[in-house]
């Protein structure tokens, strides 16, 4: 959930890429973080297991302002998908506010990618944060290969149901579409950020009567 911060003056969101191993989310990251101006961000920092590894940074967009006065800082987390880094998986979920899932195109990681989509569920479900809550955004990764699944298989495979979520076909090493998926899951999250907080706004005060 959104972090306001009154001493920085500052609204923090955490986005978090999910996906299978080796499906691109540690390259998506990387290739974000080489692209934005170093006074707008963090480092990026890893935390390596065995066989993968949890990335994060954060950084400030320019001209993104929430509520007047503060400013927006976005915290981007990638997640181990090796399925014996579960308890990883789920701290890294915790007060999520958006999900970018990193799909492999390859055919023969379509089990893969269901296995990675449903532990995402799970690890929601276990921090009482269901999915169908939040907003998520679906990245169909290297798609530059030869060997890619047809884009009409993938939809069939991972977004079948009845919510259907936006799809980015991307390149992450070449950066096709990378900060595209990111800004469109940025926009979704500012306008339900929007939204929610019109709802909790106080209403008006109405202007005392006027007595002689």
């Amino acid at each position: 959930m959104a972090v306001v911060n009154h001493d920085t003056k500052e609204v923090s969101f955490k986005l978090v890429y999910c996906g299978t191993p080796m499906g691109g989310k540690t390259t998506n990251l990387n290739y974000i973080h080489s692209r934005i101006d170093g006074s707008q961000r963090g480092d990026l920092v890893s935390l390596a297991t065995s066989s993968d590894r949890t990335l994060f940074f954060d950084f400030l967009p320019i001209q993104t302002v929430v509520i007047n006065g503060y400013r927006t800082r976005f915290m981007l987390y990638t997640v181990p998908g090796q399925v014996c880094y579960n308890a990883t998986r789920q701290m890294v979920l915790k007060g999520v506010d958006g999900i970018i899932f990193v799909a492999d195109s390859k055919l023969d990681r379509m089990e893969e990618n269901l296995t990675a989509w449903r532990s995402m569920e799970r690890n929601l479900a276990d921090n009482r944060t269901p999915l169908s809550t939040l907003p998520l955004i679906l990245q169909y990764n290297k798609r530059d290969l030869p060997d890619a699944a047809p884009l009409q298989y993938m939809e069939y495979v991972l977004n079948n149901g009845p919510l259907r979520y936006p799809h980015f076909e991307a390149s992450a090493p070449a950066g096709t579409n990378v900060f595209a998926t990111l800004n469109a899951l940025a926009q979704e999250i500012l306008q339900r950020f929007h939204r929610a907080a019109a709802r909790t706004a106080p209403p008006p005060q109405q202007p005392a009567p006027v007595t002689a």
